[in-house]
């Protein structure tokens, strides 16, 4: 299946000032988050951001609260989002595909990814913008989110497919601003 913009919700879970200092290339994990974000924002795509207790793990990042002006904000408390009707009312539960990144990957990543599998979603994980601590349990959570029907992908993948077709102005801005 391919990801369409008209269908999908961008869901960014727990990209966290206290957290975000401990998770392996965490810098490089907020880069690309912040990447999607803008991208959903100029396609259209809504975007959903989680905080797993906030006054304890701290709020979202400084430079992902800068590129979600238009975010809804879902305050958690089990690790995943779906968990307690978290997500019921936002675009997550109105829209058919969520495109998930975040940390740490094999937890709240991935019990979020599943719940939301199971209650019939198509879901797609962003590799290089969802992390963990330990590398080994990313790759350990994407393995095991494979063998649930989960998809894995890279952002330009999830670029290109929101996009749909070249030669358009819309396209020509993405590419000047995002593709490199």
């Amino acid at each position: 299946m391919l990801m369409n913009a008209a269908r999908s919700t961008l869901l960014i879970i727990d990209i966290q000032s206290r957290l975000a200092p401990a998770i392996a290339d965490g810098e490089r994990v907020i880069e690309h988050c912040v990447w999607l974000a803008k991208l959903a924002e100029r396609v259209g795509v809504p975007t959903v951001v989680t905080e797993h207790f906030p006054d304890k793990i701290g709020a979202t990042v400084e430079a992902l609260q800068a590129a979600t002006g238009t975010a809804r904000y879902v305050r958690k408390e089990c690790f995943s989002a779906q968990a307690e009707g978290r997500l019921a009312g936002t675009a997550v539960e109105a829209r058919p595909q969520v495109v998930v990144c975040g940390t740490e990957a094999h937890v709240c990543v991935l019990q979020t990814a599943l719940e939301l599998r199971w209650a019939g979603k198509e879901v797609f994980v962003v590799a290089e913008a969802s992390a963990s601590r330990d590398p080994a349990n990313r790759d350990l959570a994407f393995a095991r989110m494979r063998a649930h029907g989960i998809e894995i992908v890279a952002r330009e993948m999830v670029a290109f497919e929101w996009l749909q077709r070249g030669g358009t102005q819309l396209f020509s801005a993405i590419n000047r601003e995002f593709i490199r």
